[in-house]
């Protein structure tokens, strides 16, 4: 981080009694009011270098023998900001980095500090200080629009903002041979000491730490060149999520004690966050992973996000199943957070069968298989869970355990077992024909997978009939 340092007198402000006030024998003159801090200071000093100042003094009546009172309360950057500047006014030192830059330069430009009204005025000592340090940096351009993003209509101080983000893009854009100054990698397991090359996503978590709309149009410019492989903006992405985006599981205690109010806001920035990181996903398959997405999913149904959104992460979860882990398809209820969406993974599966009916040529057929085997295994296990719900009717688990094409299981070991705990626990009433039929079919559990395979069909089919007319 850059620094620069103005000024060589020490500091003389202090505070009495809420007002800002200056160690000398030179009686007040000027009364200047900022928000609900009141400086009382002189106009010597302050005229010289604000021209501001110097037009309002000068539309006041100065006939009078009292301190001429003056409200500036829509300077940028509030009292800090003014403090800066009336302190360069004094020849009072002040230390200016990118954590205070935009605040100083912002209400230097509203009290008109240029170089008309004095020569070496403030305005264009910061400008240098931007052009030469700030923008020559990695940190010090994103520290700046983190501090831009405090002042009010800072999207209208396009000399500040853009100047950074150029900057920023510019370096992302970097062969990572080229990356020599300092970032921010935290990725478990990996060690700057042990290793001698840049990771090619060294940029992505200093970038989340930007303000929503200013990340989205780094990684939109970035996007257009097209110099970025998808997977790599997809990393981007995935990094942002895991910043802003909270888990619905861990958070959903906390909303439960907070107001309504609070809730609402929490829930609606939490949705604008997850819709724009969705409409920001390349399109290619695999730029983000199929765990990644039904994350995204998750949180989408605890936010509330728009159906269209939904909608495209169902397909695009569907496309990538295979990627999953079962616990990624426990998505719970917005309504019930205590009862998992059955719904939304029968969408999900169903996209991903949707591939299967597609004409593939014969060099997919290997994969498409192996993709059908390994979402069989997931979904299995999935079942397993949802079968431990005693209120869980017994049509609607039929309908889970026959979605998949018989052609999808090579084997039935997870389904018996989802069948096994689901009979354990259920309220069904069988007659006890049926009952025997079902232990039959059960001690099938134990049995080699062989055996299980051969009376799977036939079995799987009358079990479920039993239970959908017993129910």
């Amino acid at each position: 981080m850059k620094y620069m340092k103005l000024g060589t007198k020490p500091d003389i402000f202090y505070t009495e009694e809420a007002v800002r006030s200056v160690l000398s024998d030179v009686p007040t003159d000027i009364i200047i009011h900022v928000n609900s801090t009141k400086y009382l200071l002189h106009k010597f000093p302050l005229l010289l270098k604000c021209g501001l100042l110097q037009r309002l003094c000068s539309d006041a009546d100065d006939d009078s023998d009292q301190p001429i009172p003056i409200a500036l309360h829509d300077v940028p950057g509030g009292e800090e900001a003014f403090e800066l500047c009336a302190k360069f006014c004094y020849g009072i030192t002040i230390n200016l980095s990118a954590h205070n830059f935009a605040q100083a330069i912002s209400a230097a430009r509203f009290l008109r500090m240029t170089e008309s009204v004095a020569k070496g005025n403030v305005i264009v000592k910061l400008e240098s200080f931007f052009d030469s340090w700030i923008l020559q940096g990695w940190k010090d351009p994103i520290v700046t629009l983190q501090s831009v993003g405090k002042l009010s209509g800072w999207l209208d101080n396009p000399r500040i903002v853009q100047p950074c983000m150029d900057a920023i893009i510019e370096k992302i854009l970097a062969e990572p041979s080229k990356v020599t100054w300092s970032y921010t990698y935290t990725r478990p397991g990996y060690s700057k000491k042990d290793r001698h090359s840049v990771p090619k996503d060294w940029w992505t978590e200093d970038v989340s730490e930007l303000e929503l709309d200013l990340f989205r149009s780094i990684i939109s410019t970035v996007r257009v060149t097209k110099k970025l492989p998808p997977a790599l903006i997809g990393e981007a992405l995935h990094v942002y999520a895991c910043k802003h985006l909270p888990d619905p599981m861990e958070t959903q205690g906390l909303l439960a004690q907070s107001s309504t109010a609070r809730t609402e806001e929490t829930l609606a920035k939490g949705k604008r966050v997850l819709e724009s990181i969705v409409s920001m996903i390349p399109s290619e398959r695999g730029s983000v992973s199929g765990r990644f997405l039904l994350r995204l999913l998750k949180i989408a149904n605890h936010v509330g996000a728009s159906s269209s959104t939904k909608a495209e992460l169902v397909r695009r979860s569907g496309r990538q199943l295979d990627e999953a882990m079962p616990g990624d398809l426990l998505i719970p209820l917005p309504s019930n957070p205590q009862e998992y969406d059955v719904g939304i993974v029968e969408a999900v599966l169903e996209n991903f069968l949707i591939q299967l009916r597609r004409p593939i040529p014969p060099e997919e057929n290997g994969r498409m298989l192996g993709s059908m085997a390994r979402v069989a295994t997931i979904f299995d296990s999935y079942l397993q869970v949802i079968a431990q719900d005693t209120d869980f009717p017994v049509s609607k688990f039929c309908d889970l355990a026959e979605f998949l094409p018989e052609m999808a299981r090579q084997e039935h070991d997870g389904l018996y077992r989802a069948i096994d705990t689901y009979l354990k626990g259920t309220r069904v009433h069988l007659s006890h024909k049926r009952t025997i039929h079902l232990t039959s079919c059960k001690t099938t559990i134990g049995s080699p997978i062989a055996q299980i395979s051969k009376h799977f069909k036939l079995r799987h089919s009358s079990i479920c009939n039993d239970l959908k007319e017993s129910s």
